[in-house]
């Protein structure tokens, strides 16, 4: 049997909030949370491993539209791996784009930098030759 874990030991393990937790089973990117005797919500190990999976679609840019579309395609089965397959494919090559061009403006920034930082070095050693 998994360990059952709370609301708030599932918002301290994936730095989601009780709010967002809850959102999230109201949206339907989780499937309906266990429920304790007294009514809390009771969690799972599995339903933290798809929590992060989530924060991890969620950072690398999927809306929540997307990210609905994939749970949804979950919860059908096996039958639909090659549907989410595809849409991870297409999620990572949007990535991957999106990385080639932080980097090409991570490259432009530098070169500015190394610019006025040549321009600081010019200035301090004109300054130096008008003290002589």
């Amino acid at each position: 049997m998994e360990k059952e874990l709370t609301i708030k030991q599932v918002s301290q393990i994936t730095g989601l909030s009780e709010h967002t937790l809850r959102y999230y089973e109201k949206i339907n990117l989780l499937d309906p949370v266990g429920r304790s005797l007294s009514g809390a919500r009771v969690y799972t190990e599995t339903d933290v491993t798809w929590i992060h999976f989530l924060n991890r679609l969620r950072a690398t840019g999927m809306s929540i539209r997307k990210m609905q579309e994939y749970a949804d395609l979950r919860r059908q089965g096996e039958h639909t791996l090659m549907k989410r397959n595809a849409m991870l494919k297409s999620h990572y090559k949007e990535v991957l784009k999106r990385i080639s061009e932080l980097q090409g403006n991570l490259a432009e920034i530098e070169k500015k930098m190394k610019y006025i930082e040549e321009l600081m070095e010019q200035k301090k050693l004109q300054g130096e030759d008008h003290n002589d």
